[in-house]
C-alpha cells in the first residue's frame, strides 16, 4: 500500500485560530492508489482497508492540532466521502485534504474524475446504502457549515471551528 501524506507545519488550534482569516493552515494532503476495476465489481479488500487508514490519520491529525472536539464527525465525514469515491468514481487515485481557513475547517475529497459529481439521492428504508452524502449535509449543518461538489470530482465541506472551551 502507498500512501503518500504531506502535512506542513505543526499546526495548533492557537495557530489556527491566531492566523489571519484569508490565511490556511495546511493539516494534511494525503492521495492514494486504489485498483481499476469493472463497474459493478466491488472494491478488493486492501482498498476498502483504506478508508480505515484515512480515518485513523484525519483523528491523529486532528488530535495533534487540538481539534480532538471535531474528530467524531470528522472521521464520519472521511469515511463517508472516501467510500463513495472508492465505490462510484472509477478512478486509481484518491485525495484527502484537510485545511483550517476563514475561522473552519475545511475538508475535501478529490477523485479527479471529470464531470462526477455526487449527489444525495432518495432511498427507501429497505435499502442498504445511499445516505451516506444526506448524513454529511446533517453532519455539516450541525457545525454550521457548507457543503458542495464540483464538476472537476472535488467534494468538500466546511465545519465552523469550536469555540476554545468546546474541547
Amino acid at each position: 500500500m502507498t500512501i503518500h501524506l504531506a502535512v506542513s507545519g505543526r499546526a495548533r488550534r492557537s495557530d489556527a485560530r491566531s492566523t489571519a482569516p484569508s490565511t490556511p493552515v495546511d493539516l494534511m494532503s494525503v492521495s492514494f492508489a486504489v485498483g481499476r476495476r469493472a463497474p459493478g465489481v466491488p472494491p478488493s479488500p486492501e482498498d476498502s482497508a483504506r478508508v480505515g487508514h484515512m480515518r485513523r490519520i484525519a483523528a491523529a491529525r486532528l488530535r495533534h492540532c487540538g481539534l480532538d472536539a471535531l474528530r467524531p464527525d470528522v472521521c464520519l465525514i472521511v469515511s463517508e466521502l472516501l467510500t463513495n469515491a472508492i465505490l462510484h468514481s472509477g478512478t486509481t487515485t484518491i485525495c484527502l485534504d484537510m485545511t483550517v481557513r476563514d475561522g473552519g475547517l475545511y475538508l475535501a475529497v478529490d477523485d479527479g474524475m471529470r464531470g462526477n459529481s455526487p449527489a444525495p439521492r432518495p432511498v427507501d428504508d429497505d435499502d442498504e446504502s445511499g445516505r451516506g452524502l444526506a448524513l454529511v449535509g446533517s453532519v455539516v449543518q450541525e457545525h454550521g457549515g457548507t457543503w458542495g461538489a464540483d464538476r472537476a470530482g472535488r467534494v468538500w465541506c466546511s465545519l465552523s471551528l469550536p469555540a476554545e472551551d468546546a474541547q
